[in-house]
């Protein structure tokens, strides 16, 4: 495949992270001047720990910034992991320890507040380290920027000066938006306590905006004029996004519905510094399993430490991916076929023509953060087929048992052949452990069912071990379509399998399940399900 080819079949591309990198060619038609690299940004609040909507965001900017890539042939990049950790406490987390020593802090920047963990300079310091841990964890690259040290140092004084020029104009964008108490307290500019340390929100008056000089009413009713400059104030939500856009040259961030309104408003205010407001997708929010909107504070989404350990993190990506724009349910119980679905795209793409490959989500995941090829193989067992097993096997089960079984099925049934089976082995495991073996219930077959099974039984008593998965699938067949047994169709006859078998309402092609748990325990559960009634094949 030459470049041309690619920057051909990428331009009509219907893939949305080309889509969006489309918007930056529009953007810049010949290209950046100069040969400046294009600057993404993604940006984070280290008020608490980093998680799985960090994560995503992260992901599918890097998406989008490899798409431009391949759309230009390489023009360069940058891509901007933004802290704003210049941001005041607000209240206190309730997943941090010495949790006093953070609410005798409220109101001060987040990169002012002592760690409660006791290990860094402060309490920011600490969430950005978790911060790049976690995004390094990932292989992403990126350059870490922290609003504190851009204040501090004076890095953004300049822009600073140019917010105090556009003061009035910014107001009269923001005041229309606030309720009427609001109003009488806002300002563009959140001057820094000189007494206390806390951010004020209180109403500001520029005396200088070349020196940075302003004049407010301090928490005690003093009256102080000090600079804004080198870290003595801040700016408020809306308007320091805006002036993060200005500053850095930002041309593209994305963000999430819950941000639309502060997307407009800030786009507002970088028209008003003289900047240009990025280019961005405004994505759909996560729901949980009851289709209600994720909440930290509820605890009722899912970490990205829970779905590595019930899945995979190609499928995490995968599952990402997806339809950017549409509500998303994040809980355990999407995952099973995330991690099949992504290795079934997988396997596809090899032989997929271009255009086709340029709309799988894995020719994306695997440039994300590399040059990744897939070779079309795959794992020889799905996720879902793993799970019924080790549904069977009940919550003891261990790997090296899992492994024996596989046996029945892989050529080559060895953890180190297979690294991507072993994951998901791993993954069952702890999904059975804590989902599925609580819940699994087998019932009893009725008459015409365990007619059907003790059928199935003689059936299987007449092969050898070496059966194949098609043999055994044909044989279940055949029993299904038999009206002796009076099934109204084959969903009802495998529906009976899964549940008398299984004590699962669904589950996989039973032919691959028998030939992986093997012809003597398939029977040992068929006997058992009959055990239970006094029904011959009568």
């Amino acid at each position: 495949m030459t470049d041309n080819a690619l920057i051909e079949a990428a331009r009509v591309s219907k893939a949305w992270p080309f889509q969006e990198a489309q918007k930056l060619l529009k953007r810049y038609p010949q290209g950046k001047p100069d040969g400046a690299p294009m600057v993404f940004e993604s940006g984070y609040g280290p008020s608490g720990l980093p998680h799985i909507g960090t994560f995503q965001e992260v992901l599918r900017t890097t998406l989008v910034r490899r798409a431009y890539e391949a759309l230009t042939g390489g023009a360069p990049t940058r891509l901007i992991a933004f802290s704003d950790d210049m941001d005041g406490l607000r209240k206190v987390p309730d997943n941090v320890p010495n949790a006093d020593l953070l609410a005798a802090n409220i109101g001060k920047p987040l990169s002012r507040i002592p760690d409660p963990f006791e290990k860094y300079e402060s309490f920011a310091h600490h969430n950005n380290a978790m911060l790049r841990e976690f995004l390094d964890r990932f292989g992403f690259d990126y350059e870490f920027v922290a609003a504190s040290d851009r204040y501090n140092a004076g890095s953004f004084d300049s822009a600073l000066a140019r917010v105090l020029e556009c003061n009035q104009a910014i107001l009269d964008v923001m005041l229309p938006t606030l309720r009427e108490e609001r109003r009488r307290t806002y300002s563009p500019i959140l001057p820094i306590s000189p007494t206390t340390g806390v951010v004020l929100q209180v109403p500001v008056e520029v005396i200088d905006a070349a020196s940075g000089m302003v004049r407010f009413t301090d928490s005690d009713g003093s009256v102080i004029e000090q600079s804004v400059f080198g870290g003595q104030a801040k700016l408020q939500w809306k308007v320091d996004w805006a002036m993060r856009w200005y500053a850095l040259g930002v041309d593209y961030e994305m963000y999430g519905k819950d941000l639309t309104d502060s997307g407009t408003q800030s786009g507002k205010i970088i028209q008003i510094l003289g900047g240009r407001r990025p280019e961005g997708l405004i994505y759909e929010l996560f729901l949980d399993e009851n289709g209600e909107k994720i909440s930290k504070s509820k605890g009722n989404g899912l970490t990205i430490d829970q779905w590595l350990i019930y899945g995979t993190e190609e499928s995490l990506g995968f599952y990402l991916f997806r339809e950017p724009k549409s509500a998303k349910q994040l809980h355990i119980g999407v995952i099973p076929k995330a991690v099949d679905e992504y290795w079934q795209f997988y396997g596809n793409l090899p032989s997929q023509p271009l255009d086709k490959q340029l709309g799988n989500p894995v020719w994306h995941l695997l440039r994300a953060n590399g040059d990744g090829e897939a070779d079309g193989e795959v794992p020889p067992v799905t996720f879902a087929l793993l799970l019924n097993l080790v549904g069977v096997l009940g919550a003891q089960a261990t790997r090296d048992q899992v492994w024996s079984y596989l046996a029945n099925y892989v050529a080559d049934a060895d953890p180190q052949a297979h690294p991507a089976l072993d994951a998901m082995v791993t993954a069952a495991l702890a999904t059975n452990r804590d989902y599925i073996a609580p819940t699994l219930k087998r019932r009893s077959p009725d008459a015409d069912e365990a007619r059907a099974l003790a059928v199935l039984d003689e059936e299987l008593a007449g092969l050898g071990e070496d059966a194949t998965a098609e043999e055994l699938q044909n044989i279940v067949y055949e029993i299904g379509k038999d009206p002796h047994f009076k099934f109204e169709s084959l969903r009802d006859w495998f529906k009976a399998l899964y549940e008398t078998l299984l004590g699962s309402p669904q589950g996989p092609r039973m032919g691959s399940f028998i030939a992986l748990y093997g012809i003597a325990e398939t029977r040992k559960l068929i006997a058992e399900a009959l055990h239970e009634t006094d029904v011959t094949n009568a």
